[in-house]
């Protein structure tokens, strides 16, 4: 994954309006701070004002004194509303498997203290900021891989959150150690909270976690795309490719703005490439460049777009107040669907088949150095002496076996709705698990590009004396800090490792942008 530090320090103050995603990255990897802002404290009072007369009232209301789900018709006495809520989150946190990631559950924690500071959802200010103080203390409630469908929002990882907030279960520490919750909260001087009226509903009917999951992907995909440019262009470049193509008058004609972005990428990329230039004459005999080559500003533009409308739909998530019961700003308590994690699931979907795609063109430019019918005069399989040697043949074999993983991936999760809850929730959204897969598929993009770029770095310097671009070559004599040049065979899976972390840390982009300016 593409990760850009914050500043130290850094707290994120959560008010009545939405976080950014530039927030959610900070608190969910970079442990920044977490604050209740005091214009949420006043939303979230005003709002518990209505939830207690309604809990004060003699008719029954859902969520207030009701049951959940299929058993809302059973109206539920006074004196038990306390074990009610206390159970719903006990029955809820029935999650299996291994642990979410940290950064999975810091995210989903942190929009769902967004939606309580709305004053939408009628949770009292005392536990709006205790879950504040939970994500301010790095604690981190242990949520499982699996039992969240996706509708009436992640009930299950929720669950586990609002578990910890009442003192229960397993969570981690700042540290990471494994720790009871309750003592962790006594650790960290946080009273565990006794859920009152509604306040187990607002705490668990969200798709905080399928959305957490889009905006860190987004924040990732956003990197590598712009190293899928830089690859891109290395390879064109290496395997005697033209620049010509990518012309901005071309692209011009096909007006998607992720293509001219990245055709813009490309250009810079290659501006002032001998390599480029030692067949650019009139003695050159090829007409057209293979598609992997050729169409890359296209297809890496298509993935630009679909990462540009899966951020729209993000932010507008960002910007929404999702519970159900909600309370409205004139004071009604409504029933509503807004729970339903369709939206987010369809691009979560969506952009695992960008990320398929980015990946499948990426190993088809790797997978031509390696062919001697294909790659322009270069050696089999770049090895030093081929047949004694297997160069990158092995390499491609990885990318191979991940491309392959990544378009099973990209079948759609958010077809497959099962029923549950006695028929009561009949159709259900499976964001959950298209965010799950989402993540796999970044990171097998980034280990794909990974390999591109080793191989193309290798093939530059195959073409030695004629000198790569400015961009390009700083990118190649950034890789020649961790990897050694041309030679006999080596164990290559350490120089995969060390090229991925150049690619995770930013700084095969770095790189590039400070020989060529800023990339798109």
């Amino acid at each position: 994954m593409v990760i850009e530090l914050s500043s130290p320090g850094r707290t994120v103050v959560v008010g009545t309006g939405p976080v950014s995603f530039d927030d959610v990255v900070a608190v969910a990897r970079d442990g920044a701070g977490v604050v209740l802002g005091d214009d949420a404290r006043a939303a979230v009072a005003r709002s518990r004002e209505v939830i207690d007369q309604l809990a004060a009232a003699d008719l029954p209301y859902y969520g207030v004194s009701t049951g959940f789900g299929a058993l809302a018709t059973k109206h539920i006495p006074a004196d038990k509303r306390a074990a009610l809520q206390r159970g719903l989150i006990r029955s809820h946190a029935a999650g299996s498997g291994p642990e979410a990631e940290r950064e999975v559950v810091r995210a989903l924690m942190l929009l769902r203290l967004s939606t309580l500071a709305t004053g939408r959802t009628g949770v009292r200010p005392a536990t709006a900021a205790a879950y504040a103080r939970l994500l301010d203390a790095g604690i981190t409630p242990v949520v499982h891989e699996y039992g969240s469908l996706g509708c009436s929002g992640d009930l299950a990882p929720l669950a586990h959150c609002a578990l910890a907030l009442m003192g229960e279960g397993p969570v981690r520490d700042a540290s990471g150690a494994l720790v009871d919750a309750a003592d962790a909260l006594a650790a960290a001087g946080i009273e565990p909270v006794v859920l009152a009226e509604k306040e187990g509903l607002a705490l668990i009917n969200g798709t905080d976690g399928m959305l957490g999951m889009l905006v860190l992907a987004l924040h990732d995909l956003r990197g590598l795309l712009q190293v899928a440019d830089v690859a891109a262009a290395m390879s064109v470049e290496a395997l005697l490719g033209t620049d010509r193509v990518f012309a901005d008058d071309l692209q011009a004609l096909r007006p998607h703005p992720g293509q001219r972005a990245s055709a813009a990428n490309l250009r810079a990329l290659l501006a002032g490439s001998e390599v480029v230039a030692s067949h650019r004459g009139p003695d050159c005999t090829r007409v057209q460049d293979a598609y992997s080559l050729r169409c890359s500003p296209q297809v890496h533009g298509a993935a630009r777009d679909t990462a540009d409308h899966a951020a729209l739909v993000a932010g507008r998530e960002l910007a929404a107040a999702i519970d159900n019961p909600v309370v409205t700003p004139d004071g009604r308590v409504e029933s509503n669907g807004n729970f339903h994690g369709a939206p987010v699931a369809y691009v979560l979907d969506f952009l695992a088949i960008a990320a398929a795609d980015l990946a499948s063109i990426s190993e088809r430019r790797t997978d031509r150095f390696l062919d001697v019918s294909r790659n322009a005069g270069l050696p089999p399989f770049l090895a030093h002496d081929p047949g004694v040697d297997s160069g990158h043949m092995i390499a491609q074999y990885t990318q191979a076996g991940i491309v392959s993983e990544l378009k099973r991936l990209a079948v759609p999760a958010s077809v497959d709705s099962i029923p549950s809850s006695a028929m009561q929730e009949d159709h259900v959204s499976m964001g959950w698990a298209a965010a799950r897969k989402l993540r796999r598929s970044v990171d097998g993009v980034g280990r794909v590009l990974a390999v591109e770029l080793l191989t193309a770095a290798r093939a530059l310097d195959l073409r030695a004396p004629l000198a790569p671009a400015a961009g390009t070559g700083a990118v190649r004599d950034l890789i020649r800090q961790h990897v050694a040049g041309p030679g006999p065979d080596r164990h290559l899976a350490p120089e995969i490792a060390a090229v991925h972390d150049l690619v995770t840390t930013g700084r095969i982009v770095a790189a590039a942008q400070a020989a060529t300016g800023e990339l798109h």
